[in-house]
Formats: C-alpha cells, structure tokens, sequence
C-alpha cells in the first residue's frame, strides 16, 4: 500500500558571530530511512520509515571545552538513534520517542564521563534540541535553552521551553517575558548535558501540516532575533537558504555576541493536512507511556527563599551559569544560588 507523501526542504548553517575567537556550536542533519547526514546548502528529503533526525548544540565551558561537548552531543545521539533506532521492529512513535530520550540521556553519560577522566575540560557541557520526523508529527528531546520555533501561516510560536531561571520565574508568574529578556541573569540555564550526572529530558510533540516551516537554534540567534521576527522572515524570505542566511545576518547587525546556529525545515506534500484542518501550535509534553525507559528525577536546588517553591524537584541539584559575552560556563551549586538569591532579594525590593 503506497501512502501519501511527506517531504521537506531543509537548510543547516552555524556562523561564528560577531564577538567569539571559535565556534562552539554543532548540528545535526540526518535522514534515517537512508542513512545520509551530507546535504547541500538547500536540500529536499522524502520522509521514509525511519524519519528524519535533526539536532542543534551550543556547547558552553573554556578553552575548546564547548566545542567538544557539542560535537560529543552530536555523536553519541546520532549513533544511538542509528543503532536503536534502526533495530526496533516497529517503528511507533513511542518507541521514536523512546530512542529520542535515550539518546539525550547517553550523551549526558558520556560528556560527564569525558569531563571527569579529564579535568582540564571539567565543567564543560552542552544543550541539546533533538527534533525528529516521523510521519505527520514531530518529536522533540530538549534540554538547555536552544529552541524549536513553528512557523504556521507567517506566525512563529515557540514549541520548546527554555530551562532556564528566567523562563521559571515566568511560569511563576514573576516576570514577564520582556523583563526576562532584559534581565542581567538571562543566561542562567538550569540543566545542560554534562556538568550532572542526571538530566532530566523535556519530551514533546506537533502534528505538522503543509506548509509548515520549522526553526532550531542557538541562543546566538534567539537571544537577538524575536519570536514575531522570526515569523515575518520565513513569510518573506525567498527560499530556506535566503531564510537561514537572514536570520544569521540579523542576528549579526544586533552584535552577534555569541555562535549563531540554525536548521531550517519546511514541509509539504500531501501527507500533510493543510493548516486549517490542523491542530494547535505551541509546547505539549509528550505523554509516553508507563513502559517506555523511565527517568529517575534528579535532586532538587534547596533554598530557603521567595524562589524556594518556583525551582521544584524536577531540577538538578547543579545550576549551569552562562556568563553573557564570555565562553567561560560555570557549573557550580555556589554560584547558581548567589545568582538566584540576588535575583530574590531584587524581586523582593521591587514589590
């Protein structure tokens, strides 16, 4: 039985930035079925069986420590998804899921493993966004504040949710979304690959439809670039390469003060329902089901603080401080908690 067909342009670049000596991004391309990362600038791919894989990393520490951590990401997640993956009988997508969360729990073992043996890259770590298609839905792995943004009819709506202190204290009801971005502590992520030993993956899903484009990418170009920009330049843009090549640009006219990654996907075929006939765009936790790989959730940050009840147990007991403008990562319990108890005592005093 020949079933309609779902197929996709696709466009992958990362760029330097304005500010930083090296690169400290990574992505990841791949189609499954296939088995082929090697595409040219603006590529057209047949979604078959296995999928599609697609996967953004910045990778945060000194020296080279970064880039090793977000090429090791890349590695180890593409190997695992390709090994298991691959072998699974039938290709569900719970078991996609699966293989997806997996993966970003392995990378995790991996860097933290690496660090340890190795102490002069100690501290170095890495987000992770790993979105993968298969049939009409896509499936994303997130841990750090890279994003997945889709865009519907000249609207971009953010699928992924940073992990974050700010997007906390947003949930929170503390901020609002305009003072986290003006906030000196924007950069404090609370999870990364690498500087715990336990993670916890955010696991979520959007059915597609035609004419759907989807964006990931680093904070180099989410922290320049709005949400509503992002939409309005893949309504105009004249193809994925002119979109990925805009997106850098501006993001690089705002300073570019830190690596600039994105990947770039549109739908189309007629496997895919058109947008009217679709449903909601925006984050929804994928519920996979009690026998899929469980995760044990890490310690809880304990603080005795007006932010005691807004960091739940859910986190890890490590908070990753990324210092704007700098490459070094500071992946120490200490300095997370100064930063959030200045944070408190500012909420506190502007009441």
């Amino acid at each position: 039985m020949t079933h309609p067909s779902i197929h996709l342009t696709i466009c992958a670049k990362t760029d330097l930035g304005r500010t930083r000596d090296h690169n400290e991004d990574t992505f990841l391309v791949a189609d499954l079925t296939r088995k082929v990362t090697e595409f040219k600038a603006e590529a057209e791919i047949a979604v078959g069986e296995r999928g599609v894989l697609f996967m953004v990393a910045d990778g945060m520490g000194g020296a080279a420590a970064g880039e090793v951590a977000s090429a090791m990401a890349r590695d180890v997640i593409f190997s695992h998804v390709t090994e298991t993956w691959l072998r699974t009988v039938e290709p569900t997508g719970d078991a996609f899921m699966s293989t997806l969360r997996g993966a970003v729990e392995l990378a995790n073992d991996r860097i933290h493993a690496h660090a340890r043996e190795h102490p002069e890259v100690r501290g170095m770590g890495t987000t992770a966004t790993v979105a993968g298609v298969l049939g009409n839905r896509l499936y994303v792995a997130q841990v750090g504040d890279s994003r997945a943004y889709m865009v519907r009819d000249g609207e971009a709506v953010q699928l992924t949710k940073d992990q974050s202190l700010m997007q906390r204290l947003i949930d929170a009801g503390e901020l609002t979304e305009e003072e986290a971005e003006h906030s000196e502590r924007r950069n404090i992520i609370l999870q990364a690959l690498g500087p715990d030993a336990r993670i916890r993956v955010d696991v979520t899903y959007q059915d597609l439809s035609r004419g759907d484009t989807l964006v990931i990418c680093s904070d180099g170009l989410s922290g320049q670039v709005k949400r509503e920009e992002i939409g309005t330049l893949t309504k105009t843009a004249e193809g994925i390469e002119a979109l990925c090549d805009s997106l850098i640009e501006l993001a690089n006219e705002r300073g570019g003060p830190d690596n600039i990654t994105v990947v770039v996907a549109r739908f189309a075929g007629l496997g895919l329902p058109e947008p009217a006939n679709a449903g909601m765009v925006g984050y929804q936790t994928y519920p996979l089901p009690d026998n899929a790989t469980p995760v044990e959730p890490p310690p809880a940050v304990r603080m005795e603080s007006p932010l005691a009840g807004i960091l739940d147990d859910d986190e890890p007991d490590e908070v990753v401080v990324r210092r704007s403008g700098s490459p070094a990562t500071i992946g120490v319990v200490a300095a997370g908690i100064l930063a959030l108890l200045g944070l408190a005592f500012w909420l506190l005093t502007r009441r």
